[in-house]
């Protein structure tokens, strides 16, 4: 099977889960699945991802795997306690070939489904690629993968100091792939490469577990908070009760980075280690979050813009060398890491569309990423935020 560990997984929706538990235990919510590609049908696939489900479902915490969680700092004792009695549950994924397309909804208590994204993600893409590569060539891919090595250490000669995590689960071709790529990495990059996303690979390869928050924790915020325009502010307040300062890097693109910068005054830009890209220009991003950071009086050199925004090597270190000495980078890469192989990578993506049965929904500042399924919520959403229509 696909998933065999619960730890298979990216640890920001751990971090999540544990701010979950600890804070809205009694949140319900929503999720649906959405495969951005036009003409790719999965719906042949459907059997075949339910089965992988299903044996999700049966998974738990072993006591190794427990203890691996103890050995992060910022993970508390409850929490482990709370995933020791977890359990997937399968009544809670709804999955339909009505008219012959595919679709995926999850639905029920936040705490006890914020799971679900990672691995089901990762069992479609695998499930997939299955039938697009009966009999992968691993050997055309670790040429490629090789290729993208030799760049980051040309980049090194030149003392650039480049620093990449692997993103790269939720889309990967297979876990096979992507555990002989982080691998590879560890042996050959051991300075560039500064960790991974996901958990299990993290702790096989003792190497850092990367992750904080995702766009859920504030879409959440917008049906959870007292207010619609206070939502950004009431998740980055939550978000740092929970971690006091720890993972102390925010998402600036839920409802548009003017709207993010609006919220992120002073005493947020202070606060925090700094902001994630993951949609828009980054270049035009990052020097306007340097602007941002010297108008609030903080030295940007000090703050980290971290880049995940679907980047190849060659896009990563392009930006690198742009905000070097101004600002410190790091990169997100995933599918351009563990799922290169053909053209043929689907953008699929599960995102929350309720919460507490009112809707929720991602501006993003890229054409193509909006996901909102109530377009009456999404012109009242960009009304409060003075957003232009996209």
């Amino acid at each position: 099977m696909i998933i065999n560990s619960l730890l298979d997984t990216d640890l920001y929706k751990l971090t999540m889960m544990q701010g979950v538990l600890h804070q809205f235990p009694w949140a319900n919510v929503e999720y649906r699945f959405r495969c951005r590609d036009n003409g790719v049908d999965l719906s042949p696939i459907a059997s075949s991802v339910k089965a992988e489900i299903e044996h999700l479902c049966t998974l738990r915490f072993t006591r190794d795997e427990l203890d691996y969680l103890r050995t992060l700092r910022f993970m508390k004792e409850d929490f482990i306690q709370f995933l020791r009695l977890f359990q997937f549950n399968p009544e809670f994924v709804f999955i339909s070939t009505e008219q012959g397309e595919f679709s995926l909804n999850i639905k029920g208590p936040w705490l006890h489904t914020i799971l679900f994204e990672v691995p089901i993600l990762a069992i479609v893409s695998e499930v997939f690629f299955k039938e697009v590569h009966d009999h992968p060539d691993f050997e055309v891919g670790k040429e490629k993968l090789y290729e993208k090595i030799q760049l980051v250490k040309m980049s090194n000669q030149e003392g650039l100091d480049f620093g990449f995590s692997d993103f790269g689960t939720r889309r990967r071709f297979s876990f096979e792939w992507q555990d002989q790529v982080i691998r590879i990495l560890k042996e050959e990059l051991p300075d560039n490469f500064r960790g991974t996303s996901n958990a299990f690979l993290a702790k096989k390869y003792g190497i850092t577990a990367i992750g904080t928050m995702a766009h859920e924790w504030l879409m959440a915020a917008q049906a959870l908070g007292p207010r619609l325009s206070n939502s950004q502010r009431f998740a980055l307040e939550h978000w740092a009760q929970e971690y006091r300062g720890d993972l102390g890097i925010a998402l600036s693109d839920v409802v548009g980075f003017d709207a993010f910068l609006a919220d992120f005054d002073m005493y947020f830009s202070k606060l925090f280690d700094g902001c994630r890209h993951d949609s828009g220009d980054p270049f035009e991003w990052g020097d306007r979050l340097i602007a941002h950071y010297e108008k609030n009086k903080v030295d940007a050199r000090a703050k980290t813009a971290v880049f995940s925004d679907g980047l190849s090597f060659i896009k990563a270190l392009e930006i690198a060398r742009y905000f070097r000495g101004r600002i410190r980078t790091s990169f997100g890469i995933g599918t351009n890491l563990t799922n290169d192989f053909s053209d043929k990578a689907i953008q699929i993506v599960i995102k929350m569309t309720r919460c507490q049965g009112s809707p929720v929904a991602k501006i993003s500042d890229t054409p193509g990423k909006q996901m909102c399924p109530d377009p009456g919520y999404l012109e009242y959403l960009k009304n409060v935020f003075s957003l232009e229509k996209k």
